[in-house]
């Protein structure tokens, strides 16, 4: 049986960790470097970084702020934030990045996702969603949450997966911060649709929620940023508890 895998993420704007609620109302969660490291003596399965403010800011990720993160890990680690090309991406590699996840980017230039998959393999390229019930449709919102977007959510992570993406990490815009459980249907509904691994994101704020999304959808990993910065779990009790529950983990 495959393991779940549980992923703290760091949001990062100016050098610091955030936390939000629905990508708005940020406050600081502490130094990524010291929550890097502590996470990954903790158990987790991986670790994302996340510049929440490069696109948004039209500038690039502070690559040696990755690097120090990195230099303390020996888990996977993911980083994204302002990515829009292949040169971009050989820089956070050779900071210590393993895989790199794209946005914005990958929405503006789909193709630039097929390229990163043709030069690094798709088991690096992640592709994120961010997308909130518009209506009665999953919409994708890109630049932090900032900009609506044409592109539904099906058919988009449908596009990203044929394009080559080795993975997907969605965030449900109207779960993110609010700890009332993540977005069940439609991360249901995207682990059946795709083939490739889906990351569930938004929505965290106790054990049962981690409980009902791997029992009630078929996603691969869960992440979350607040409940573990501000230690309201904690991640080997997270873990323990999942596996008393029958619920396979590393």
């Amino acid at each position: 049986m495959l393991t779940k895998r549980i992923i703290p993420c760091l949001d990062v704007k100016d050098g610091r960790t955030v936390k939000g609620t629905n990508f708005t109302q940020l406050r600081d969660a502490g130094d990524p470097v010291e929550l890097g490291r502590l996470y990954a003596q903790q158990g987790a399965d991986e670790l994302v970084y996340l510049d929440i403010s490069a696109t948004q800011e039209a500038r690039q990720n502070f690559t040696s702020l990755v690097r120090e993160v990195a230099r303390h890990l020996d888990i996977p680690f993911t980083v994204g934030g302002g990515i829009g090309s292949v040169s971009d991406v050989e820089s956070l590699l050779e900071a210590g990045a393993d895989k790199v996840t794209i946005n914005s980017a990958a929405v503006a230039n789909p193709d630039l996702i097929d390229e990163l998959a043709k030069q690094f393999g798709s088991q690096l390229v992640v592709v994120a969603v961010d997308a909130r019930l518009v209506g009665n449709q999953w919409t994708v919102f890109t630049h932090g949450g900032t900009r609506q977007t044409e592109r539904k959510l099906f058919s988009w992570a449908k596009e990203v997966q044929d394009r080559g993406a080795g993975e997907i990490l969605f965030t449900s815009m109207d779960h993110d911060g609010t700890k009332s459980g993540y977005a069940i249907d439609p991360l249901n509904k995207l682990s059946q649709w795709l083939s490739i691994p889906v990351v569930a994101s938004g929505g965290a704020g106790k054990r049962e929620d981690f409980l009902s999304l791997f029992r009630l959808t078929q996603v691969d990993a869960a992440l979350a940023a607040g409940v573990f910065h501000f230690g309201e779990i904690a991640l080997p009790t997270l873990k323990t508890f999942l596996a008393k529950n029958g619920i396979a983990v590393r």
